[in-house]
């Protein structure tokens, strides 16, 4: 079976090479994302397999069809970058890596929140240039305060039970609650809008959906605790980002921590820092001594590559069988948090 990978980074090639011997697959890697214009790379293979910031779109899976591709690989969970009805127009499965690692995304999220609050970021650069001046540094307890989970699938769990370690309160949404979790979890599932005016941190855990794009806009920062912190490392286009930043300038949002961004494709996983930025939002954004942006990088951890490589080829593993696809994505999926 041969299979054509895009958006290879060394780090996937490792993994994935180590992964492979128990298989044997050919495999080529390649450094850019899949799109209409270098579809062709994918001639003569039998699957592609894709990340986050590369396109499946309908004229693409189209390219691929005609190509002689037979299965999408996503060598991650989320899949709002692929058009599964032209995949099942085409007779192409879908496949993905549905839990890799909660534990990664669950403490990067962790990870932020804390930097944030006590302004590790900013302390760090200080005390390089010899400044150790505390003003500006104030932050607060996280136990006792409020923590707005939106979503409360394999990671929000995680991250719930750190949370509750540090004696935080846990109120969380999700469209279809899960009342014996909360029971056991010692957390409350509320409205949306209640989630907003109770929480003091407010992180996203769902789906990007039709539902939920651009969920976090004027209206919902408007219903917000003065200073809230917002934590996403879900999906970029959850978050109006030029409503982020008028929250941000209005000091309603005291601080935001963002794992993604919804145009992150030209600047996520490369080195631009020889470029001069052209996106004016990003620019403004990184701007913000009360901000920090990482490059989607929650899930890259060791145990997570490693997980995301076998899950990966055991689906590969099972097509190439003729067997029923564990981890198949199926369209018209039940549109919700998860």
């Amino acid at each position: 079976m041969k299979i054509t990978f895009f958006g290879a980074q060394p780090y996937d090639r490792e993994s994935f090479d180590k992964a492979n011997a128990a298989f044997g697959f050919d495999i080529c890697y390649h450094r850019s994302h899949l799109n209409q214009r270098n579809v062709a790379l994918a001639s003569g293979a039998d699957a592609v397999c894709i990340f986050v910031n590369d396109t499946a779109d309908a004229e693409t899976i189209g390219a691929l069809a005609e190509r002689g591709v037979k299965l999408i690989a996503l060598r991650c969970a989320g899949f709002n970058n692929v058009d599964l009805r032209a995949a099942l127009r085409h007779a192409i499965p879908v496949v993905r890596v549905p839990a890799y690692s909660p534990h990664a995304v669950a403490e990067h999220a962790v990870a932020l929140m804390l930097a944030l609050n006590r302004k590790i970021h900013r302390a760090y650069w200080r005390t390089r240039d010899g400044n150790f001046s505390l003003h500006g540094l104030l932050g607060f307890d996280m136990y006792g305060k409020t923590a707005g989970i939106v979503g409360t699938g394999k990671i929000a769990r995680e991250l719930i039970r750190i949370l509750k370690g540090f004696g935080m309160e846990v109120v969380a949404h999700d469209p279809h609650p899960d009342e014996e979790y909360a029971w056991n979890a010692g957390i409350s599932y509320v409205a949306l809008d209640e989630l907003y005016e109770r929480s003091d941190v407010v992180s996203l855990h769902c789906p990007l959906t039709d539902q939920t794009r651009y969920m976090i806009g004027d209206v919902a920062i408007g219903r917000m605790k003065p200073g809230v912190m917002i934590i996403n490392t879900g999906r970029g286009q959850l978050i109006h980002t030029e409503a982020l930043i008028d929250g941000l300038k209005e000091k309603k949002v005291g601080a935001a921590g963002l794992d993604v961004y919804e145009e992150e494709a030209a600047y996520f996983y490369e080195d631009t820092s020889d470029r001069i930025m052209d996106d004016d939002v990003l620019a403004r954004l990184l701007s913000f001594n009360n901000v920090i942006v990482t490059s989607h990088q929650a899930f890259f951890t060791r145990e997570a590559l490693d997980n995301i490589a076998h899950v990966t080829m055991r689906n590969m593993a099972e097509f190439a069988a003729g067997k029923k696809l564990t981890n198949e994505v199926c369209p018209d999926p039940v549109a919700g948090l998860a």
